[in-house]
């Protein structure tokens, strides 16, 4: 894909964790115009040296923005993660007046123009696909309410913002406020009407719940969009894993901390991906032996049960070896 040449125009701390940017085209044109919940990827430099690219949403809180129009620049904000593999270290790092490559706007989590009540869950930096989702709601004229939950106020990045877009309309979860009680995922659910659909974003601990919530009440999949703002993380107790590629010969080591996919590409392979999050299906690939340890979002139950595909951006195996149809 093209790629944007941008330049960080205003680099601002919304909190000790989260930092905004203003990116604007470095010859000045317009940038493309954008659809709420959409992202951009922004091309990063690693400690290792090695480049990488990390989806950052576009943010927009003013419900009298076009966003579908030609932009005059973009707004993103990053959290800051120590424990990652050092992207969103360099991009707090970001002074104004330097540069960055960016690919054109993308949406693998649209808004829909349905009648109910769009209900908006965040956790998080969860709230940037979902902020630009509330100002979009305000200016169809259509139902919206959000949900905003984090550790305390002072770490919900757009908070003033939003209480202005929304008002009454929004709802906050600090857990200091309420002594680490977890979301009320329940009433959440219980208090939405037929009609309603949600948009949740924010860590998989949150999601997990809000869909086995759903999926207990006999919700359709269709009702809950998602996006997750969780990077994969290694699980307790997992091994190194043999994966063999079927239409090569080649075999890789996969080591307890890498997934199958960083692995295969670190070996040279060039397969197909997106999200490294389990949720598009890009990566999906046939299992031809062995058994996967299923951690995505994208496959279903009977999918999963019948062990034919797994998604190699973050699930793995249950024995030591996988031989897969690449």
């Amino acid at each position: 894909m093209d790629t944007l040449a941008v330049e960080v125009v205003a680099a601002d701390a919304l909190n000790p964790l989260i930092r905004r940017f203003t990116l604007r085209a470095v010859d000045g044109a317009p940038l493309p115009g954008f659809s709420a919940g959409a992202h951009v990827r922004v091309q990063v430099a690693l400690p290792d040296g090695t480049s990488d690219w990390r989806h950052y949403s576009l943010v927009n809180t003013a419900a009298e923005a076009d966003t579908g129009a030609p932009q005059p620049h973009y707004t993103i904000a990053v959290r800051r993660e120590d424990e990652g593999r050092g992207g969103s270290r360099w991009m707090h790092a970001l002074q104004v007046g330097q540069r960055v490559a960016i690919e054109p706007p993308k949406n693998d989590f649209p808004l829909g123009a349905h009648a109910g009540c769009a209900v908006l869950v965040a956790g998080g930096i969860g709230i940037t696909p979902l902020a630009s989702m509330a100002a979009a709601r305000r200016a169809a004229g259509l139902p919206v309410r959000m949900l905003y939950a984090g550790r305390s106020r002072a770490l919900m990045a757009f908070l003033p913002e939003l209480q202005v877009l929304l008002g009454e309309s929004l709802a906050v979860h600090a857990d200091e406020e309420r002594q680490g009680a977890p979301l009320d995922v329940a009433a959440l659910l219980d208090g939405c009407a037929a009609e309603d659909q949600l948009y949740v974003c924010g860590p998989r601990v949150m999601l997990d719940a809000v869909l086995a919530a759903a999926d207990a009440r006999g919700w359709p999949r269709e009702r809950v969009h998602f996006e997750l703002f969780t990077a994969p993380v290694a699980a307790a107790g997992d091994q190194p894993i043999d994966v063999v590629l079927a239409q090569s010969g080649q075999q890789f080591t996969v080591p307890a901390g890498q997934s199958i996919l960083d692995c295969l590409i670190e070996h040279g392979c060039d397969p197909l991906f997106d999200c490294k999050r389990g949720e598009c299906g890009v990566c999906s690939a046939a299992v031809l032996e062995g058994e996967p340890e299923h951690r995505d979002h994208f496959l279903s139950d009977a999918e999963k049960a019948g062990g034919k595909v797994m998604q190699i951006c973050v699930s793995r195996a249950k024995g030591r070896r996988l031989v897969l149809d690449l």
